[in-house]
C-alpha cells in the first residue's frame, strides 16, 4: 500500500493537489431567516480555497445538494460559483489515459469537462452523487447531471445495473504520478452490502504497471453500523486501494486511519454544515488538502471559517440532587432557571471562541438535551425559547427532553439466548417477566405482541406489529365506549380489566389472528409478494440517515424523510399512541413502528406500545 507522507511543500509537477470535500448539503435550511445562507457561504470558502491552493481538481464525496429536487434559487446559487471559480485560464496539468466514454457513461457528452473545446476551465471538479441527490426518474438523472451538461462538474461513479457493479476507473497522471480514481455513487446500504456479500461488485484495474498507481476510492454509504446489513464494512473493500474518501457520515474525522486488515487509509471529511443537532456534527468542520506524489500520500486538514458554531451538552437532572429532586417546590421553575443557566454558559463559550473570526456566523447553534427521568416534569420550551430568540440561530430547539426509565439486565432477561430453537414470542414474554411494573403492557398482551414480533422477524410481515397495535386498541375503544367510561383511573382500571379476560383464550388467538391476516392483506394491496422477495430490494428506497439525529424509536422503513433530521422522526414514549388513528382510514405508506429486526435492538417495544391513559373515549 502506499505510505503516508510527502516530506516538504510537496507542489513540483509530480505532484496531485486534490480539495477534498463531501455533504455540502447546498440548499439546507435556505428558507430560514438566520441560517438560510449557510451552505452558500461555505460552498463558496471551499471553492475560493481550491483557487487559492492551486489545486489539480476538486473531489467531492456526495450529496452536494441538500434536496432531490433543488430550488431555482438552490441551482442558480451553485451553478453561479462553479462558474465563478471553476471556469478560467489556469492551465490543467494532468492527462486522463482512461476510456472517458466508460468513465463518465450517464453524460450525453461523455469525456472531462476541461477537454471541452468549448469550455474554459480553470478547476476540474469530480463528483460521485450521494443519497440525497441520487438519480430518480425513468431517465436515471439527478441534480449534478445538470451541473454535467453544463459543462461545471464531472459526475463519474453511476452504477446502472442492479445485478452487478464494476467500478471502472479515471486514470490520470501528472508528471510521473498515476492516480487511479474510483468512484461509488450512493447505493442503499442493504443492496450493495448483499451484493459485495455475492461478489456482484468489481474494481478493474489497469492492465500494466499495476503497482505504479496510487488508487483513490470515493464512496457515500453508512460507515458505522446502522444494523446488519445496513452499512458497507470496510474490509468489504479491495485492498489493494491506498485512501478511501468517505461520504454520507456527518462526523469530521479527516485525518486518514489505517484499516490495519486491509492495510488501506480511510479519511472521512465530515458534512460542511450540520444538518441535525447531533453530537457527531459538533466536532470541528474541516476539508482536506490531498497531495499525492508517486505512491505516497499527504494529508492537510483546512478548517472551515464560515461555518455556524454549535454546542451540544448533556444534562441529566437526576445527577443534580444537591440542587433539586421532583419533590423540591416550584422543582419545574428551577430546572428551567438551572437549564437558562447552561444555555448561558455554551453561548459565551461560543462568543469566546468567535472572537476574532470574522466570517463565523454571529449566533451558534445551540443544543441541550435535558434527561427528565426519575420523576422530573417537562418545562414549556416555548417560553424558554422565546428568551433566546436574539442570541442563537436555532431558538425553537435549543432544547431536546430525553427520557430514560427502562432499566433492565438485558444480559439476566437474554441470558437463555443462545438455546437452541429459542422462539421470538418467548424473548417478549421474558421480557415482559423481568420488566418492572411500570413498563408493563397495559392494553396489548404478552402472546399477541410475540406473535406479531414473529410474524415481522421471521416472515417478514412488515404491518404484522401496527395492525395487532391498531385492532387491540380499536376492540378496547369500542369495549370503554360501549361501558361508558369516561375518568381517566376508571379508563386505566377497566383496560386492564379487559385485557385480562381475553389472556390465553380463543378471543386472543382470533385476536391475532385477524391482526395478522390485515397486515398480509395490506402486502397484497401494495403487491408485494413474499414468495422469493428480495428484502434489501424492497427497503430500496430507505433514506440512509447515518447524516441525522438517532431517532428516539427505530426509523420509519419506508420514505426517504429527506430534509428532516432523524429526532423529528420517531415518537417518544410518552405519545407513543396518542392519537390512534380511526380504522377505515388506509395506512398505506405509513410506517411500521418498530423497524428493528431485533428485539434488543431500539429502545424495547414497550416505546411504542406504552399507550394506556391518552385515548380519546
Amino acid at each position: 500500500g502506499a505510505s503516508s507522507g510527502i516530506r516538504g511543500g510537496g507542489d513540483d509537477e509530480d505532484t496531485f493537489k486534490i480539495l477534498i470535500a463531501t455533504d455540502i448539503h447546498l440548499g439546507y435550511m435556505e428558507k430560514d431567516a438566520i441560517r438560510g445562507n449557510d451552505t452558500y457561504n461555505t460552498l463558496e470558502e471551499i471553492l475560493k480555497c481550491a483557487q487559492t491552493n492551486q489545486v489539480d481538481f476538486i473531489l467531492l464525496g456526495g450529496d452536494l445538494f441538500h434536496e432531490n429536487k433543488p430550488s431555482r434559487r438552490c441551482l442558480h446559487t451553485g451553478i453561479t460559483m462553479l462558474r465563478k471559480y471553476c471556469m478560467g485560464d489556469s492551465p490543467i496539468l494532468f492527462n486522463i489515459l482512461s476510456d472517458q466514454a466508460i468513465n463518465f457513461n450517464t453524460s450525453k457528452f461523455p469525456w472531462v469537462n476541461y477537454q471541452d473545446e468549448n469550455l474554459n476551465i480553470s478547476i476540474p471538479v469530480f463528483s460521485i452523487h450521494g443519497n440525497h441527490d441520487d438519480p430518480t426518474g425513468a431517465e436515471g438523472l439527478c441534480a449534478l447531471d445538470l451541473l454535467g451538461s453544463c459543462g461545471l462538474v464531472n459526475h463519474f461513479g453511476h452504477s446502472q445495473s442492479v445485478e452487478k457493479i464494476q467500478i471502472s476507473p479515471i486514470l490520470m497522471q501528472k508528471g510521473s504520478t498515476k492516480l487511479a480514481l474510483y468512484g461509488l455513487g450512493s447505493i442503499p446500504d442493504e443492496r450493495l452490502y448483499r451484493m459485495f456479500v455475492n461478489n456482484q461488485v468489481t474494481m478493474l484495474r489497469p492492465k500494466e504497471d499495476q503497482d505504479e498507481w496510487f488508487n483513490l476510492f470515493t464512496i457515500h454509504q453508512n460507515r458505522s453500523k446502522h444494523g446488519p446489513t445496513n452499512y458497507i464494512p470496510e474490509q468489504f473493500l479491495d485492498d489493494f486501494i491506498d485512501l478511501v474518501v468517505w461520504g454520507h457520515e456527518h462526523e469530521c474525522l479527516i485525518a486518514p486511519t489505517r484499516n490495519e486488515q486491509q492495510l488501506f487509509y480511510v479519511t472521512q471529511p465530515g458534512s460542511s454544515v450540520a444538518t441535525s443537532l447531533s453530537p457527531g456534527e459538533a466536532a470541528k468542520k474541516h476539508i482536506g488538502l490531498l497531495r499525492v506524489k508517486g505512491r505516497k500520500m499527504n494529508l492537510q486538514k483546512i478548517p472551515l471559517q464560515t461555518v455556524r458554531q454549535f454546542f451540544i451538552q448533556d444534562l441529566v437532572l437526576a445527577d443534580y440532587q444537591d440542587l433539586f429532586t421532583p419533590d423540591t417546590p416550584q422543582v419545574t421553575k428551577k430546572v428551567e432557571d438551572f437549564c437558562y443557566a447552561k444555555v448561558i454558559e455554551m453561548i459565551e463559550e461560543a462568543e469566546r471562541e468567535r472572537l476574532g473570526c470574522d466570517l463565523t456566523p454571529e449566533k451558534p447553534l445551540i443544543r441541550l438535551r435535558v434527561d427528565y427521568s426519575g420523576g422530573f416534569e417537562p418545562f414549556n420550551v416555548s417560553r424558554f425559547s422565546q428568551k433566546f430568540v436574539d442570541r442563537v440561530a436555532n431558538p425553537k430547539d435549543i432544547i431536546h427532553f430525553v427520557r430514560h426509565e427502562i432499566n433492565i439486565d438485558y444480559g439476566q432477561v437474554f441470558k437463555n439466548t443462545a438455546v437452541e430453537g429459542l422462539r421470538v414470542e418467548d424473548l417478549v414474554k421474558q421480557y415482559f417477566e423481568a420488566a418492572e411494573q411500570k413498563v408493563q403492557l397495559s392494553l396489548l398482551t404478552e402472546q399477541g405482541m410475540g406473535k406479531a414480533i414473529q410474524e415481522f422477524v421471521d416472515k417478514d410481515e412488515k404491518d404484522a406489529i401496527e395492525e395487532l397495535v391498531s385492532y387491540q386498541l380499536e376492540k378496547t375503544q369500542r369495549h370503554l365506549q360501549a361501558r361508558g367510561v369516561t375518568t381517566e383511573q376508571d379508563i386505566d382500571a377497566e383496560i386492564l380489566r379487559f385485557r385480562n379476560s381475553k389472556k390465553n383464550t380463543t378471543e386472543e388467538d382470533e385476536e391475532i389472528r385477524e391482526a395478522i391476516n390485515r397486515a398480509k392483506a395490506h402486502r397484497l394491496e401494495r403487491g408485494d409478494n413474499l414468495q422469493g422477495l428480495d428484502m434489501s430490494d424492497e427497503l430500496a428506497d430507505v433514506a440512509m440517515d447515518s447524516d441525522e439525529d438517532p431517532a428516539p424509536v427505530a426509523p420509519p422503513t419506508r420514505g426517504r424523510g429527506r430534509g428532516r433530521g432523524r429526532g423529528s422522526r420517531g415518537r417518544g414514549r410518552g405519545a407513543a399512541a396518542s392519537e390512534p388513528k380511526p380504522a377505515s382510514q388506509s395506512r398505506r405508506g405509513r410506517s411500521a413502528p418498530v423497524q428493528s429486526r431485533s428485539i434488543m435492538d431500539g429502545r424495547s417495544v414497550c416505546d411504542f406500545v406504552y399507550v394506556h391513559t391518552d385515548l380519546p373515549v
